[in-house]
C-alpha cells in the first residue's frame, strides 16, 4: 500500500514538472517579444523595420500570429526543433523583405500580393487589354467574338430561367451564404463598399454575388460581361482572409475566403509547365494541374460554352496568405521548412499528401489556380449525375461502353438522354475534354431549379493538358458512337480550324492575360489544333455514314438558342 502511494506521488510530481515546462515554453516567446520591444525603444520609432528583426526565426514570427489567433506556441517550437538548429534557418530575410514590400504596395489595392515583375500583367478586365494585347488593329480573339456565331441571342429570360429572382429593392447578406458577418473586420474604411444599404442596387453588390445573380438556364455568365472581368480581377487582387482544406477529393485543394466575403477553390502548382504525365500513370492517379484549370476556363469561353466557373492564376505567399491566416490546425501542422530553406506543406487528402509530395514555395511563393465558387448549395441546389461514359477506374476492368459499340443506343433510351438536349450537352463535354486530353470525367452537375432543360457545368478540369504528345482517342467514343452534335458547336469548330482564327493562336492570346502567363507551353497549344482536326474527322465520318440532318442538330433557327427539342432521331 505504501509503495502504491509513493508511485502515485511520483506520477503527480512528473505531471507537475511537465506542466511547469509547458508554461515556461509558452512564456518564452512573449519574453523574447518584450525584450525585442525594449530594444526597439532605443531607436525612437517602434514601427520601423530593422534588418536584425527581419532575420528572426519562424518561431518568433509564429509567436506573434499565434498569440493573436490563440494557438499554442509549443507546436511552433517543436517544428523548429524538428527541422533546424540554426536560429535564422526557418525563414530567410529575402522572403521577409518580399512580405514587407507587399504590405507597402498594398495601399489602395487592399492586399494585392505577388512580385513586382507580375504586377504589370494585364487582366482580362483591364480596359487597355484590347490596345496592348496585339499590335494588330484587331486581335484574333476580338475578331472571333465579333463573328455572328458568337452573337447568337438567348431566348427571353423569365423568372423560371434565372437562378435567382432579384429585384433592385432586395438586399443580399453574406450570412445567407454561410458567412457570419458582413462588416469589414479591419475597420470602417471599406464598410460602404461591402455593406448593403436600403438604397443598394444589384450593381453595388460584390462581383462574386453579381456573378451568382447572373446565372441562368443557358449559361454561367454572358459573353461580354463586365462582371466576369471584374471577378477575375478580384480573384487575383482581393486580400485572402482565411484558408481551409476542402473535404473530399483525392488531392489537396484549399478554400480561400476574400476580404469581400467571396470564396474560391485554390489548386496549388504540382508540376512544371514542361512536365508530362508519366506513361505508366493511370488516369485516376494523375496529378491535378493548376494551369489546366486556368486553360480549361479560357478554352470553354473560346468554344462559347460558358460552363466553366471563372478561374484565374495567382501567385500566393504561403506564409502570409495561407499559414498565417488559416484556422485549420490540420493544415497548419503540415507546414515545415525544407532543407533548401523553402516553406512547404502537404495537408491531408487521399493521394500525394505526404512529406515526400509536399508543396514547396520559392522560398514561400507558390503558383495556383483560383476558381470562383458557385452559389452555396443551401441557396441553389445542384444535382450530381453519373456520366454514362464513365471509366471503370480499375487497373484491369473495362467499362461497358469500351466493349459495346452500340452502347449509345441504350443511352438514348434512358432518361434524361431520351429527350431534351442532355445528350448534346454530353457531346459538347466530350469535345471539350478531348481537346484538353481530360480522361477524368466520372460525374457532372446541373442546377436543380432548371430540371433537365439546362446545361452541364464543366467542373474539375485539373487532369487536362497532361500529355501533349498523345491524343487519347477513347475520349471521343461518345461522339463516334452517338454521331450527334449541335449545329452551333459544329460551325464553331469549323471556324476555329480556319487559319485566320486557329484555336492555338486564340488560346495563346487569351492566356496571355492571366497573371501566370505563359499558362501552357507551345506543344500543348499545337496539340489542340491537331485534336480539333481529329474531332472534325470523326464528325465528317458520321455525316458520310448517317447524313447531315441525322447528325447535326439545328439549334440556330430564329437566331436563338433553345434547350427544347428532340435529343435523338
Amino acid at each position: 500500500m505504501i509503495l502504491f502511494r509513493k508511485f502515485r506521488v511520483l506520477i503527480l510530481m512528473v505531471f507537475l514538472v511537465a506542466c511547469t515546462l509547458h508554461i515556461m515554453i509558452d512564456l518564452l516567446p512573449k519574453l523574447e517579444k518584450r525584450a525585442a520591444g525594449a530594444d526597439g525603444e532605443e531607436g525612437g520609432c517602434q514601427c520601423a523595420q530593422h534588418p536584425a528583426r527581419d532575420s528572426q526565426s519562424w518561431g518568433k514570427l509564429r509567436a506573434r500570429s499565434a498569440a493573436e489567433a490563440g494557438w499554442p506556441n509549443k507546436h511552433t517550437l517543436r517544428i523548429l526543433q524538428d527541422f533546424s538548429n540554426e536560429p535564422n534557418s526557418n525563414l530567410t530575410s529575402h522572403s521577409l523583405e518580399k512580405s514587407a514590400a507587399g504590405v507597402d504596395r498594398a495601399g489602395d489595392s487592399r492586399g494585392r500580393t505577388g512580385p513586382s515583375a507580375k504586377e504589370h500583367k494585364p487582366l482580362i478586365g483591364d480596359a487597355s487589354v484590347g490596345r496592348t494585347a496585339s499590335a494588330q488593329a484587331l486581335s484574333r480573339l476580338s475578331a472571333l467574338f465579333e463573328h455572328p456565331l458568337y452573337k447568337v441571342d438567348l431566348p427571353p429570360l423569365t423568372d423560371d430561367d434565372t437562378l435567382f429572382n432579384v429585384n433592385n429593392d432586395i438586399r443580399f447578406y453574406p450570412r445567407a451564404t454561410g458567412n457570419q458577418g458582413w462588416h469589414n473586420e479591419e475597420g470602417n474604411e471599406d464598410e460602404d463598399e461591402f455593406s448593403p444599404t436600403a438604397e443598394a442596387t444589384a450593381e453595388s453588390y460584390p462581383n462574386w454575388l453579381r456573378f451568382h445573380i447572373g446565372i441562368n438556364r443557358y449559361e454561367l455568365y454572358p459573353r461580354l460581361s463586365p462582371v466576369l472581368d471584374a471577378l477575375l480581377k478580384d480573384l487575383v487582387t482581393q486580400r485572402i482572409t482565411s484558408v481551409a482544406m476542402k473535404s473530399g477529393g483525392t488531392q489537396l485543394k484549399l478554400i480561400m475566403t476574400f476580404q469581400n466575403y467571396g470564396q474560391a477553390l485554390f489548386k496549388p502548382m504540382k508540376q512544371t509547365r514542361e512536365q508530362e504525365t508519366p506513361p505508366d500513370f493511370f488516369y485516376f492517379s494523375d496529378f491535378e494541374r493548376h494551369n489546366a484549370e486556368i486553360a480549361a476556363f479560357h478554352l470553354d469561353r473560346i468554344l462559347d460554352f460558358r460552363r466553366v466557373p471563372p478561374v484565374a492564376g495567382r501567385l500566393v505567399n504561403m506564409t502570409s496568405e495561407i499559414r498565417d491566416v488559416t484556422r485549420d490546425k490540420k493544415l497548419w501542422r503540415t507546414f515545415f521548412i525544407s532543407p533548401a530553406n523553402n516553406v512547404c506543406f502537404y495537408g491531408e487528402c487521399s493521394y500525394y499528401c505526404s512529406t515526400e509530395h509536399a508543396l514547396c514555395g520559392k522560398p514561400d511563393q507558390i503558383e495556383g489556380s483560383l476558381a470562383a465558387f458557385l452559389p452555396d448549395l443551401s441557396l441553389a441546389k445542384r444535382k450530381t449525375w453519373r456520366n454514362p461514359w464513365r471509366r471503370s477506374y480499375h487497373k484491369r476492368k473495362k467499362a461497358e461502353w469500351e466493349v459495346d459499340p452500340d452502347y449509345c443506343d441504350e443511352v438514348k433510351q434512358t432518361p434524361p438522354y431520351d429527350r431534351g438536349t442532355r445528350l448534346l450537352d454530353i457531346m459538347d463535354m466530350t469535345i471539350f475534354d478531348f481537346l484538353m486530353g481530360n480522361m477524368d470525367r466520372h460525374h457532372y452537375e446541373t442546377f436543380e431549379k432548371f430540371g433537365n432543360e439546362t446545361f452541364i457545368i464543366h467542373l474539375d478540369n485539373g487532369r487536362g493538358f497532361g500529355k501533349h504528345s498523345h491524343d487519347e482517342l477513347s475520349i471521343l467514343v461518345p461522339l463516334s458512337q452517338c454521331c450527334r452534335v449541335r449545329k452551333s458547336t459544329y460551325l464553331r469548330l469549323q471556324l476555329l480550324a480556319k487559319e485566320e482564327y486557329q484555336l492555338s493562336s486564340l488560346m495563346e492570346e487569351s492566356l496571355l492575360r492571366d497573371r501566370l502567363s505563359p499558362v501552357l507551353i507551345q506543344p500543348h497549344l499545337l496539340a489542340m489544333d491537331r485534336r480539333l482536326r481529329l474531332v472534325l474527322q470523326v464528325l465528317t465520318g458520321c455525316i458520310d455514314k448517317e447524313g447531315y440532318v441525322n447528325v447535326v442538330e439545328e439549334d440556330l433557327s430564329g437566331d436563338t438558342v433553345t434547350h427544347r427539342g428532340p435529343a435523338h432521331r
